[in-house]
């Protein structure tokens, strides 16, 4: 297996700050929003916007939560192994508010399905919008697409993109991850 590093830990954080500063400009006030992270990965990725929004508008109560989708993805059952679900962390309501569903990394787009379904538990949304640090184009099962993105890469379908945090692997860093057959 190949690596290539696609983005440095400099290019990540101008990428995050650029959403951010994205944000602020489509959103003026933040009062009916909330900003929501993807168990487990897309967690820190939404930390950092949402922290870096709150700073950029001045507003400290934009409501921040964590969604885990594992059972209401497609293929759970199709698992041999358990499943252990990440906690929800979602202490408020949606209804509508506008909704910034953020990943570190868009593929098939089941994921992001999974997760507006997950959201419904918490009310009915006035808008649902995405951010992904990484967009897999061309790479798409369902008719999904991000209204912000880091960075659009394209990928065969045996490649990998592995997000590193400083806070989980001690860097910040992006990889893309060659089988030796799709050079």
């Amino acid at each position: 297996m190949e690596s290539k590093i696609l983005l440095t830990a400099d290019r990540m954080s101008v990428m995050i700050r650029r959403m951010a500063y994205e944000l602020c400009e489509n959103y003026t006030d933040f009062d009916k929003t909330a900003v929501i992270g993807l168990q487990p990965r897309g967690i820190i990725f939404a930390r950092r916007v949402h922290a870096m929004v709150q700073e950029i508008s001045g507003n400290n109560t934009i409501p921040f939560g964590e969604l885990d989708v594992t059972f209401h993805r497609d293929d759970f059952r199709r698992s041999n192994e358990p499943l252990t679900p990440s906690v929800n962390t979602m202490n408020f309501l949606i209804e509508d508010k506008r909704v910034i569903l953020m990943d570190d990394v868009l593929y098939t787009g089941r994921s992001i399905r999974a997760a507006m379904d997950a959201l419904t538990a918490y009310g009915r949304p006035a808008k649902v919008e995405l951010a992904v640090l990484i967009d897999r184009r061309y790479s798409r099962e369902l008719p999904i697409e991000p209204d912000y993105t880091g960075e659009a890469v394209d990928t065969r379908a045996n490649d990998k993109v592995k997000v590193e945090w400083m806070e989980k692997n001690g860097k910040d860093c992006v990889w893309l991850l060659t089988v030796d057959g799709n050079k």
